[in-house]
């Protein structure tokens, strides 16, 4: 009987950890509220905590080892773009009303990022469960709670869960939550029934190791460019269409004696029937861009002109500082972007600057700093996704991204021919 009933609970203890993991790829269909996600998912948790006894060792292990490369996965999608993480966590601080907290967002995504990080990698080596559970508890309360408070009010747009890497809806990251906080609660009520694989010290080095490692991972993505560039502009991609499509025009006419109306693809639509346009007249107009969307940058001069396909699409080369923020920029590569500039002439390709700086800053910043360049103005969130630095060097040949350069690694002229202008 005894076996039997082990059979029965084994069973049980399977279908629901299956379950459980296979609810997450039931997450792409409800990107919002959706009262059956969340009642699945609420049941599961029930039934984790109901039968947490039953739970074999196999199964167990298997939680806690999806749990910590889950969290590593995580921490090192946000860890290999700290400066991205700080954006998300200024976000938060806006929607908040906690701007005095703005110095803090670094650092914060520094430790965040860490911490996240190194808590999958001692869940993945069952290093200190008896500690590490309750502190990947802890969090994941922390993170259930935001998220929830997200999915309901959207203080902000995305999370930043997986960074740029894998982005979702808030309610999809809370509803992600419920998954890891079920297949969590195996290894919480378990934590006393798993042996430990490494003696003392060797947790304590695994420990420090993955800390002081993954902390020096990101001030190195801080100081240069991240080592992996999950967003639109990284190196490679083409930022224009090669072969675009024709803008598609939608026209709508009312009939003026039945109220009826009509849409039609221009120029298939009876314009030479004078019959029918007696009895139709036109309403409204719509475009549509059938080509896909390869970025959100709009550059404009001081008056207002979009100069954005004259410079992205540039055949030659185009070098482009960005600088979302010119009075916060780092002034200490000024002379090198300047002596960039002197010979961009005489070497055969153009530079220009960006920003979301007042006109007026622009104008004294290049007074003072960058006497001979051309300035032009973009939204600053759009600059910040185009690289992480400010001021930043971006090169471009053809509407195609070759190079870019955080300012502490921006070249000098001579590396700059011997790289790319020299045949």
């Amino acid at each position: 009987m005894q076996i039997k009933d082990t059979i029965i609970f084994n069973t049980i203890t399977w279908i629901i950890l299956i379950g459980t993991i296979l609810s997450g790829f039931l997450l792409p269909r409800y990107e919002v509220y959706n009262s059956f996600i969340i009642s699945l998912l609420t049941i599961e948790i029930l039934l984790v905590i109901y039968f947490s006894k039953r739970f074999t060792k196999t199964q167990i292990t298997l939680s806690r080892v999806l749990l910590g490369l889950l969290f590593i996965y995580s921490g090192f999608v946000k860890g290999v773009d700290p400066v991205g993480t700080e954006y998300r966590i200024v976000d938060y601080f806006i929607a908040f009303g906690t701007d005095w907290a703005f110095p803090l967002a670094l650092p914060l995504s520094v430790l965040m990022n860490s911490v996240e990080f190194v808590l999958g990698i001692l869940l993945l080596l069952n290093v200190g469960m008896q500690i590490t559970s309750w502190l990947v508890m802890l969090m994941m309360a922390v993170f259930t709670v935001v998220t929830f408070n997200d999915a309901l009010y959207s203080p902000v747009p995305d999370c930043g869960c997986f960074g740029d890497a894998f982005v979702i809806s808030n309610w999809q990251t809370f509803y992600k939550n419920l998954i890891i906080d079920a297949l969590l609660l195996i290894v919480l009520f378990s934590r006393n029934r798993v042996g430990k694989c490494f003696r003392f010290k060797t947790e304590w080095a695994i420990l420090l190791v993955s800390i002081f490692g993954f902390i020096i991972f990101e001030i190195y993505n801080i100081r240069h460019l991240p080592i992996i560039d999950f967003r639109n502009w990284k190196v490679g991609n083409a930022m224009v269409n090669e072969n675009p499509l024709p803008m598609k025009y939608y026209l709508t006419y009312k009939n003026i004696e039945t109220g009826e109306e009509m849409e039609y693809l221009s120029p298939d639509y009876p314009y030479n029937d004078s019959a029918w346009i007696a009895r139709w007249e036109f309403v409204n107009q719509r475009v549509e861009d059938p080509n896909p969307k390869l970025h959100d940058l709009r550059i404009e001069n001081e008056d207002g002109i979009d100069y954005t396909n004259q410079i992205i699409a540039n055949p030659g080369f185009q070098f482009i500082v960005v600088a979302y923020d010119l009075p916060k920029s780092n002034l200490k590569y000024m002379d090198m972007l300047n002596g960039i500039f002197q010979v961009s002439d005489e070497l055969g390709f153009s530079l220009v600057v960006i920003t979301s700086s007042l006109p007026q800053e622009a104008q004294q910043f290049k007074e003072n700093y960058l006497q001979d360049a051309n300035f032009y103005y973009a939204d600053d969130v759009t600059l910040m996704t185009m690289i992480r630095s400010n001021p930043g060097l971006i090169l471009l040949k053809n509407g195609v991204i070759r190079a870019k350069w955080h300012y502490n690694d921006i070249p000098s002229v001579p590396d700059i021919k011997q790289e790319f202008l020299l045949p």
